[in-house]
């Protein structure tokens, strides 16, 4: 007869370190005082123990069903449920290359697969130096600009299998990268602070912005009344103005 091991029940999280407690419980307090109810802050509060940690490990979790009188399950549910929290240690910059429909027919796809043989990680892996991680990201909301790369859900736009290559190489030697838009690049950790509802200091940072792109804010001129900024393609690909309309 095979003996069947089913192991031993996993031990409870440990604590933060006391000082490293003390000062997310000082940031949890501000959090949770912006909502009536208290489990609204969770997401919120997810993006705070990343901050520190650079994921949001079982301690980070212990944290926040304390801090909220959740239980840890439904905590976990909630941190395996969203992919912007990260579930294990990963690097400085996030890089995410959209490989979804018109991202993948513009390039994504060949953008993600040199990524991986460049970098020599797979997907939702990380590089031995711990600079980078990559992902496939199912869709950067950035059409008009594909395909796209996001770095620390930074923008680079109209990326190439080269540019890719020599951005990530620029991330791991530490050389200034600039978004296409957007606000100056940070690290994960620093992204997740400012995901949690905290404000970015650094000069500069909050008046940098990114719109969309002509293409993709044509409706919404057309339903102002506004000409549009380019020609809009009519079906059978006849546009406007022409047969004598």
């Amino acid at each position: 007869m095979t003996d069947i091991s089913l192991g031993m029940p996993q031990l409870p999280a440990p604590d933060f370190p006391a000082e490293v407690r003390a000062r997310l419980e000082a940031d949890a307090k501000e959090v949770i005082a912006r909502y009536p109810d208290s489990r609204s802050a969770l997401l919120p509060l997810l993006h705070l123990v990343q901050s520190e940690e650079g994921h949001v490990s079982r301690t980070g979790m212990r944290f926040c069903a304390e801090v909220l009188g959740l239980t840890t399950a439904e905590v976990t549910a909630v941190a395996t449920f969203y992919t912007m929290y990260r579930r294990k240690p990963s690097g400085d910059y996030q890089v995410g290359v959209c490989t979804n429909t018109l991202c993948a027919v513009m390039g994504g796809d060949a953008i993600f697969e040199e990524l991986k043989e460049h970098l020599g990680v797979g997907n939702n892996e990380t590089t031995p130096d711990g600079k980078v991680t990559l992902e496939h990201i199912e869709c950067n909301a950035a059409c008009d600009f594909a395909p796209v790369v996001m770095v620390n859900w930074e923008f680079f736009d109209n990326q190439t299998p080269e540019s890719a290559k020599a951005l990530v190489d620029d991330l791991r030697a530490g050389r200034p990268v600039e978004p296409t838009r957007g606000a100056p690049l940070c690290t994960y950790k620093e992204t997740a602070r400012i995901l949690a509802g905290f404000p970015d200091e650094r000069e500069g940072a909050v008046a940098a912005s990114g719109g969309a792109g002509p293409a993709s804010l044509t409706g919404l001129r057309i339903a102002r009344g506004e000409s549009p900024h380019a020609p809009i393609v009519h079906p059978r690909g006849e546009t406007k103005g022409e047969g004598g309309e």
